[in-house]
């Protein structure tokens, strides 16, 4: 399973067990059409899921290892370039390391405990852990000026040897992107993994947050200086694994938007109004994914209107409504298509993904909602957060 399926996986079981308090600490539900039925424990899948990710590190394993039965692998990784590139995730069943995926994994896992991660227990050190795994490899990879490396390991001979990583023979090739070989995707996602994180730690370990945020802002810059889209440059070395489908645009938005919440620097604001058109602040998306931020970046942004009174993002509000009215049944605007089950059905390939990060999204905005008091309106329809939550619970 990709980690950023995973990921997807906590996102949603860490909601649900907010949205239902202790509720859920020791029964087991799921909402169907008729109500709850007897189902998983939410609270033991987010504490298997965040385990997940110790069986998918590369490197030198810590002492606090959990799963022992997996050792130390790619140990080399980044000598042909002479650079370390130890560490980070493999990717699925791979032993891949793509950056465009791990880098959106690492934003989303850090976006979960900053809205949830009270609700984690004793799975939110666990959590800390995952992400501070994924920053030390981001670090890096970014650590010199001009060039960024994007991905360890051939995708292509790799598939084709199913075995394990501390046992792999396959190339441990090394990809990067530079001025002549741009890519604002990865970068501006690695930018936005970054600085989510340097909030994750802010209160915890004030030196490392500071330092992912100021690596944050660099990262971000050389992604707006050198535009275009990775697998353009790196062409079958990453398609049609992890292709950006989407292009970049909005990538560069998503990584503003990170850096303006992450940071008082005002430029990061400034660059949203001046942009955010040209990037497709308006464009009709209601996928969320590693692929296609627009609508993750509404429902950040939305936030910033509706909590901080940041006035001049006011229009992202209306953007986040429209993205919650597509999906809500019955709605004159809606686009969206469920199973009778009441599954949201987005991709014939792959669908949960979809479902559990858009899932997140309801469930978070749902909360930015009841806090400023406020309802969506979709035409003559009215999604309360308790609609919205229902929805996502449904799923």
């Amino acid at each position: 399973m990709p980690i950023h399926s995973v990921v997807a996986l906590i996102l949603f079981s860490v909601c649900i067990i907010r949205a239902e308090g202790s509720y859920l600490n020791n029964k087991r539900y799921v909402y169907g059409r008729r109500g709850p039925s007897v189902s998983h424990n939410y609270r033991d899948a987010l504490t298997k899921s965040i385990l997940f990710f110790e069986g998918q590190r590369s490197g030198k394993l810590p002492p606090d290892q959990r799963m022992r039965w997996r050792g130390d692998s790619g140990l080399s990784d980044g000598s042909t370039e002479r650079v370390d590139l130890t560490g980070g995730y493999y990717d699925a069943g791979d032993n891949v390391k793509f950056g465009l995926p791990m880098a959106f994994t690492t934003t989303m896992l850090s976006w979960s405990v900053l809205e949830f991660g009270g609700r984690m227990g004793d799975d939110l050190q666990h959590a800390r852990n995952a992400i501070r795994w994924a920053a030390d490899y981001l670090l890096k990879a970014t650590a010199h000026p001009g060039t960024i490396y994007v991905q360890v390991g051939d995708p292509n001979m790799d598939h084709k040897c199913w075995e394990r990583p501390e046992d792999m023979d396959t190339p441990r090739s090394v990809y990067k992107i530079d001025a002549q070989n741009p890519g604002s995707d990865v970068a501006s996602e690695t930018a936005a993994a970054l600085a989510a994180a340097s909030m994750v730690f802010r209160s915890t370990d004030r030196s490392y947050s500071q330092l992912l945020l100021q690596t944050a802002m660099r990262v971000f810059d050389f992604a707006d200086k050198y535009r275009g889209a990775y697998s353009d440059s790196l062409q079958s070395d990453v398609c049609p694994f992890y292709c950006s489908y989407s292009g970049y645009h909005d990538e560069l938005l998503w990584g503003a938007a990170w850096l303006q919440r992450a940071s008082t620097n005002a430029s990061y604001l400034n660059y949203i109004q001046a942009n955010g058109h040209t990037l497709g602040a308006e464009d009709n998306v209601n996928i969320f994914s590693w692929d296609d931020k627009h609508a993750g970046t509404r429902v950040l942004l939305a936030k910033a209107f509706m909590l901080r009174n940041v006035h001049s993002l006011e229009e992202y509000k209306g953007h986040a409504d429209n993205f919650i009215c597509s999906l809500l049944p019955g709605a004159p605007t809606s686009q969206a298509q469920y199973t009778p089950g009441g599954l949201l059905y987005t991709m014939s390939q792959s669908n949960l993904q979809y479902v559990t990060s858009t899932s997140f999204l309801l469930f978070t905005y749902a909360k930015y909602l009841s806090v400023s008091k406020e309802v969506v309106r979709c035409g003559n329809v009215a999604a309360t957060p308790a609609r919205i939550r229902t929805i996502a619970k449904r799923q």
